[in-house]
């Protein structure tokens, strides 16, 4: 502060000046210094590149190119000025947009663009092609370029290498966004896999930290960090709120559908949430164990009971899918889904003879029942429903198959069809479950 307040008004005062906003990531202040320069000296085209690059960070693409298109009209060979250029259309489109602009700079010598000598442009071809060779390529620029470092972090974890990230990332105090974001990341991670409270306590102050901040609040990035902060902290209405915000620039965006999904599912919003999660591609994601719950839950709300339960019969067995027909077991029978109800009570009560199973077995087995007399499950239900009772041994089910039996022959229904009890593939389906749910008892 001392030097700061030895500074004049001269240019050279005024452009160490911005450079500190800048390197402090006060943008927008850099900026002003900038554009006052630049109307006083117009014939300083170097500062549009300097306020331009003010403007990528602060997320106005659009803006930035076009104030830097003033300098590379000047100086199109410039390897800053393509460059940045590059990396607007990155953003603006993709990264296949990106490196067709760095490709410019290799044509021009009449070479391939992995051929172009320069660390900045090896640096970002690498990012534009998601990490293509980044174990060879941003290793030895870790000490020449300091967003290497960063890249090779997020390299880490989208390969779920979130150990190899910690150690990139201990060392680093953070002071820019993205550092806030990237530790935030992996605390978030390792926290959730490790069921550390601590690290998810630290991933949600530093995602409160970017988010809050007033250089980022209205950023894309800052708003996903704040909705990210209230994740973990389960106020997903909140979630709701920030996520909605960027709806426009991320909708087809799989991490964006698989979170807006899950929150609106915790929110109650199930039409929304099948909506958003239907609308996820990426196999691994879809096999997560909190995509199907959700997805089962959704489904089940949204009177598609059939669905969650074909969810349930592609799930190998494990403990996960004991989870799984519990939930259907609760929710269908809440909903009024009977038959779905019984199907998976009966899974259930063959896995673990307890009442509360029976209980809930003999209820959905009348609920389907009357839902078969007045017309709003078909008649041949009645067979299976049967075949599920006969499963228990309880003197109940006799009275109950009698009443079955009782309305089937006064409706024209061939009552030993109805008894007839036969093996079924989800029987075996069941038995296999059953000496995994043992084994993990």
């Amino acid at each position: 502060m001392i030097y700061h307040q030895k500074l004049t008004d001269d240019t050279e005062d005024q452009l160490s000046l911005a450079s500190i906003h800048y390197l402090r990531n006060h943008y927008q202040e850099a900026t002003d210094i900038y554009k006052r320069l630049l109307l006083e000296n117009r014939e300083y085209l170097a500062l549009n590149v300097y306020v331009a690059l003010c403007y990528y960070k602060m997320d106005y693409y659009d803006v930035s190119l076009e104030i830097l298109q003033v300098y590379l009209q000047q100086f199109p060979d410039s390897v800053v000025g393509v460059n940045l250029k590059a990396c607007n259309h990155s953003r603006l489109y993709d990264g296949k947009a990106g490196e067709a602009e760095l490709k410019k700079l290799a044509d021009k010598q009449g070479i391939s663009i992995t051929q172009y000598d320069n660390d900045l442009v090896r640096h970002n071809l690498c990012v534009f092609r998601s990490g293509e060779n980044a174990m060879q390529i941003l290793p030895p620029l870790i000490d020449a370029i300091p967003e290497a470092r960063l890249n090779l972090i997020i390299y880490h974890l989208k390969n779920e290498e979130y150990k190899d990230a910690l150690q990139l990332m201990k060392d680093i105090e953070p002071s820019t966004p993205d550092e806030y974001i990237l530790k935030g990341v992996i605390f978030a991670c390792l926290g959730q896999i490790e069921d550390n409270r601590e690290m998810l306590k630290s991933a949600q102050q530093y995602f409160q930290l970017v988010g809050a901040s007033s250089s980022h609040c209205d950023t894309i990035p800052g708003r996903q960090s704040m909705a990210m902060c209230f994740f973990l902290l389960k106020q997903f209405d909140e979630v709701l709120i920030y996520l909605k915000s960027i709806k426009a620039y991320l909708f087809n965006v799989d991490e964006f559908n698989y979170n807006m999904g899950i929150a609106k599912c915790a929110s109650g919003h199930y039409k929304d949430a099948e909506e958003h999660l239907t609308m996820v591609t990426n196999p691994k994601f879809k096999s997560e164990y909190s995509y199907i719950m959700a997805l089962a839950r959704s489904y089940i709300y949204n009177g598609k009971p059939r669905l969650s339960w074909e969810l349930y019969l592609k799930l190998e067995t494990s403990h996960e899918s004991f989870n799984l027909v519990q939930l259907i077991a609760n929710d269908c029978y809440k909903m009024g889904h009977f038959f779905y109800s019984l199907k998976a009570f009966d899974v259930l009560e063959r896995l673990d003879p307890n009442p509360v199973f029976w209980d809930g077995k003999r209820g959905a087995s009348v609920g389907a029942f009357q839902q078969i007399v007045a017309g709003r499950e078909p008649r041949d239900n009645l067979r299976e429903i049967s075949i599920m009772l006969r499963n228990t041994e309880n003197p109940q089910v006799e009275y109950i198959l009698r009443a079955f039996k009782k309305w089937a022959k006064e409706n024209g229904m061939k009552v030993r069809s109805i008894l007839r009890v036969r093996l079924r593939l989800s029987t075996l389906r069941v038995f296999v479950l059953q000496l995994i749910f043992v084994t993990l008892c």
